[in-house]
């Protein structure tokens, strides 16, 4: 027989309060199942204190310790780890993986467009919360206000659970909306996007000339410019003469929010294969990765120049997982946020959450919204621009949106 469904993702919850929940992975191994796990954690907001993890090369043995949340969906969580583990057939005929001939289709993206009578702070964050909740996953947002103080809202969204389509989903949507936002809402519309997505997702045609270079340039500096998340120095070393078959990487770097999501994401778009790792957060803020890696031919990373590469593009994620910025966009102020695409097409998830929450934590209100996919320096970015309203940035500096943001997206809070 083989491994059961119940035996593939198991989550072990804390015994006593402040220890980790663990969380164990015990299923056919492919390349970038690490990031894909990750992700998930991330995406439930959950942060990895610890991992350990193997693999043969066909089957993997993972076990994360994370931090727990008392709002956690753990039946929910386990659900969404078990989806991104690879097919398994077992011996006998139950089939409880989908084959891996059988690629799951695109999700159908849904437009949902509503209007509120007037704007308060926090009312973007509570609309993305409600969504959040409900697994409605944002594509694309653009929010504006009139001048005569009412907002409209367009939300590109995709449903975890594919029953968008349906009204019994759509109502339960617009319900909680409702109660989320009481007697505010004027009206709530829910259909299949169209040919407005597309349109929408390519963002503004340009971006301000003078944030180009510097949030989206891949290169290191020689010290640490404004807008780089470390604020201490990052250490990757690789070697080659530790283990007869693997190059083992070591990396010590300040922790943040999502960091082994980082790690993985790099290298699983570099197609690096993971066979051992072991990373452990301290709770000074510190972190220590170790990892014995190969090809995808399966030998080690010899050559000098894909060492180079691959060293200094881990450097630059762990320097700059997300690139964040506070701009003159005319007489106003525009924040913006961009974070590298991974080449699978996945954005980093919760951005869009963590900037709102940052902004009605620090009680300033947003204008206007856009998001869109850039392609700049060869690779795809997707970008936030947030407007701040016009009567609130003057109250606030530039500097203390900026470092609330970062410290919120970083989960230095």
């Amino acid at each position: 027989m083989g491994v059961l469904y119940e035996d593939v993702v198991v989550i072990r919850h804390a015994e006593k309060p402040g220890d980790p929940t663990v969380i164990t992975v015990n299923c056919p191994d492919k390349t970038g199942l690490g990031c894909d796990l990750c992700r998930v954690i991330l995406l439930f907001g959950l942060s990895i204190s610890r991992g350990d993890f193997s693999t043969d090369g066909k089957w993997c043995y993972i076990v994360f310790w994370v931090v727990d949340k008392p709002t956690t969906r753990w039946h929910l969580l386990q659900k969404r780890l078990l989806e991104v583990c690879p097919s398994y057939f077992s011996t006998s005929d139950i089939d409880y993986y989908r084959p891996e001939n059988q690629q799951p289709k695109e999700p159908d993206v849904f437009l949902m467009k509503f209007w509120c009578s007037c704007d308060r702070k926090g009312l973007l964050h509570d609309v993305t919360e409600v969504l959040f909740m409900l697994e409605l996953t944002i594509k694309r947002v653009k929010v504006s206000t009139t001048p005569d103080g009412r907002v409209m809202f367009l939300f590109f969204v995709t449903d975890s659970r594919e029953l968008l389509h349906t009204k019994r989903r759509q109502e339960e949507t617009i319900n909680y909306l409702t109660a989320a936002l009481g007697g505010i809402i004027l009206s709530c519309e829910i259909d299949l996007a169209g040919p407005e997505f597309t349109a929408c997702s390519q963002g503004a045609p340009f971006l301000p000339s003078e944030i180009t270079e510097d949030i989206f340039s891949l290169e290191l500096p020689n010290g640490r410019p404004s807008g780089f998340l470390s604020f201490n120095p990052v250490s990757v070393t690789m070697d080659n003469t530790l283990s007869p078959s693997h190059t083992v990487v070591q990396i010590l770097c300040q922790d943040h929010k999502g960091l082994i999501y980082d790690i993985m994401r790099t290298l699983k778009d570099y197609n690096i294969q993971v066979s051992y790792g072991r990373f452990y957060a301290s709770s000074k803020g510190s972190c220590e990765v170790e990892l014995f890696i190969m090809q995808a031919d399966g030998r080690k990373v010899i050559d000098p120049s894909k060492q180079n590469a691959l060293r200094s593009r881990l450097r630059m994620e762990l320097l700059r997982p997300l690139r964040v910025g506070v701009v003159s966009r005319g007489p106003d102020t525009e924040l913006l946020v961009a974070n590298p695409v991974e080449l699978s097409g996945r954005g980093r998830p919760l951005v869009f959450y963590d900037i709102t929450l940052a902004f009605k934590i620090l009680n300033t209100c947003i204008f206007s919204v856009e998001i869109g996919r850039h392609m700049i320096h060869g690779r795809e970015w997707e970008v936030y621009r947030i407007l701040l309203d016009e009567g609130e940035c003057c109250s606030l500096p530039r500097k203390k949106v900026e470092e609330g943001v970062r410290n919120r997206l970083m989960g230095w809070e």
